[in-house]
């Protein structure tokens, strides 16, 4: 449960252009491993949801900054 929040306050501490990178990172890293488990089971395929949970997350953060910054 800590380690969420620290990445969610790490995320409230980014600017915009790093959480887009972040997002473009998140992205690939989760086609790599669909295509890994896809090719070969992983050893512990609860790492996909993990990454997508993450990656919405961090577009939840950088609409909020985006729609914050607007006002």
């Amino acid at each position: 449960m800590s380690n969420r929040n620290d990445f969610v306050n790490s995320l409230k501490e980014m600017s915009e252009q790093d959480l887009k990178s972040r997002i473009e990172e998140d992205e690939l890293r989760l086609k790599k491993l669909k295509f890994a488990h896809t090719v070969s089971p992983l050893e512990n395929p609860m790492n996909i949801r993990d990454v997508r949970k993450d990656l919405a997350r961090t577009k939840t953060e950088l609409r909020k900054k985006q729609l914050g910054s607007k006002s």
